[in-house]
């Protein structure tokens, strides 16, 4: 069976990795997604881990779909690109600010012409304000979001980045999001929606839910924001790292039988969980002591005896190839006619309870046949 989204179709004038992404969301749950590129292509084409003629950052934020090259410096291609947009459900651009209206394809021009339109706009810092000219890049978006310092764990500790592009990939899931509303308010009042969404804005508004307590008060505002811990929840044992989450009075009792230390009980600083949070450091520092002359999976055996929450610090080489991951089916193969058998992530989240529908592309049914996901279909000229 089609995914959700059959029948709907994307004009994506999208490039890297946030919009591709969104669109690449939207693909995999069966829109047609038709990507607009220069004769070069999607920068990300050209980057490296490479194998026959593809790289891996753009077959991994492409697939499931179509590629047209487009001249937006020749009129007679973006003439085309308008007569795409008036037969489209959404079309979604990441220039920076004012290019797109320059180029003769703003959203006023496109929905006039399709007033069912969904018209989304991606930028790096917003669409007003000091900053929007600027070129924007995932790390400049840390920075200013507060990320850095949020990562670094106190406003005195030397910043530091999110070894992914966060930014880029948060963006690109809150897009598909507000796409995917757009299209349910359509159904009920058979108009289209402009949408804006920034990069900068998409972080706070995600830090906001858990970094950001101690802005939330007015009037009560911290002015220097301390680190909660001088650990980590990650601790070394004999063969490698774990992670172990205390939170409850009986985790805390857990630990003391897995690690034969019950006298820790006894610690009047640990007590109780505000005390334990109180006494956050030394806790850890201590926890960290108990673990240290385990090998990991014999700790991870007596913690999980005791119902203590842990899991093993996995490398992205054991991460794929974990017991939970396989049986999550969440990795895919298939063949790509150039650059052979490829291995990515489907999409998250399954369609269940309809015996009936296929999984959205990518997906894997348990027990029957995987539907691949198709790569990007060869480039042609728009006419």
């Amino acid at each position: 069976m089609p995914g959700p989204l059959d029948g709907v179709r994307v004009v994506d004038l999208t490039s890297v990795v946030s919009g591709p992404m969104c669109t690449m969301i939207l693909a995999d749950q069966g829109a047609e997604v038709i990507k607009l590129e220069r004769r070069e292509g999607d920068f990300t084409r050209h980057v490296a881990t490479r194998r026959g003629g593809h790289s891996a950052s753009f077959l991994n934020n492409n697939r499931n779909k179509k590629s047209v090259v487009v001249d937006l410096k020749d009129p007679r291609d973006l003439a085309a690109v308008r007569t795409l947009a008036r037969d489209a459900d959404v079309f979604i651009q990441n220039f920076r600010p004012g290019v797109i209206d320059r180029l003769g394809l703003g959203a006023d021009i496109l929905r006039a012409a399709n007033p069912r339109l969904i018209y989304v706009s991606i930028a790096g810092f917003g669409f007003d304000g000091p900053l929007v000219d600027k070129p924007v890049y995932d790390p400049l978006i840390q920075a200013v979001s507060s990320l850095t310092t949020v990562q670094a764990g106190a406003d005195e500790a030397r910043p530091r980045l999110v070894r992914t592009i966060l930014p880029d990939k948060l963006t690109g899931i809150q897009a598909s999001q507000a796409i995917a509303a757009a299209l349910y308010a359509r159904e009920r009042t058979n108009e289209g929606q402009q949408i804006h969404v920034s990069m900068l804005d998409t972080v706070v508004a995600f830090l906001w839910s858990s970094d950001m307590n101690a802005h939330t008060f007015v009037g009560d505002e911290l002015e220097r924001e301390e680190g909660q811990s001088f650990h980590d929840l990650i601790y070394e044992v004999r063969d490698g790292h774990l992670s172990i989450s205390i939170m409850q009075d009986h985790h805390w009792a857990g630990l003391a039988r897995a690690t034969d230390r019950p006298e820790i009980l006894d610690d009047p600083r640990f007590a109780t969980a505000e005390l334990r949070e109180v006494h956050r450091d030394a806790r850890l520092a201590l926890t960290q002591s108990l673990v240290a002359r385990f090998r990991r999976d014999e700790l991870l055996g007596r913690l999980e005896a005791e119902d203590v929450p842990c899991a093993p610090v996995l490398t992205r080489k054991e991460m794929r190839r974990h017991p939970q991951v396989v049986a999550n089916d969440i990795v895919i193969e298939y063949d790509h006619p150039d650059a052979g058998r490829l291995r990515q992530a489907r999409h998250p989240c399954a369609v269940l309870g309809d015996p009936d529908r296929e999984p959205a592309a990518g997906a894997s049914p348990r027990g029957g046949h995987r539907r691949c996901p198709r790569p990007v279909e060869s480039e042609r000229r728009v006419s």
